[in-house]
């Protein structure tokens, strides 16, 4: 008996449930493809305001681009660190879920292009409406 025929019954479909198929592999310090371009993007926006006032600022058009790079060095860094410290031990899809319940609640107009009309926004207690029994 070969091991490939431990893992199939006689039909031929598998005796286990594969459960990671269909995940994003982690590419760098942890983070996902889309998190990451999520966190350069970030980086590079934040980097392009701050570069263009210091060269506003110094009068030297050098020091825009220069800034916008290292901005976004520094955001994929920092936002790795911190993006991989906030999603321990959540599901694959908190990040996302998360972002769309603050778009949800912040920017209402975005909320019908983001899909935050989907989304459970409920405060307060829960009841399963079960009664006690003696």
């Amino acid at each position: 008996m070969t091991q490939d025929s431990d893992h199939t019954l006689p039909d031929g479909t598998l005796r286990f449930l594969p459960s990671r198929l269909n995940r994003q592999p982690v590419i760098v310090l942890g983070l996902t493809a889309d998190e990451m371009w999520i966190t350069v993007v970030l980086g590079a926006v934040i980097g392009a305001g701050l570069g263009l006032g210091i060269a506003i600022l110094f009068q030297s058009v050098a020091l825009a681009p220069t800034t916008l790079v290292k901005c976004t060095a520094l955001g994929l860094i920092v936002g790795g660190k911190l993006l991989r410290r906030h999603k321990r031990g959540k599901p694959e899809t908190w990040l996302y879920r998360y972002l769309q319940y603050s778009i949800a609640t912040r920017w209402q107009l975005l909320t019908a292009w983001v899909g935050g009309a989907d989304l459970v926004r409920r405060s307060g207690r829960w009841s399963t409406r079960r009664s006690l029994r003696p």
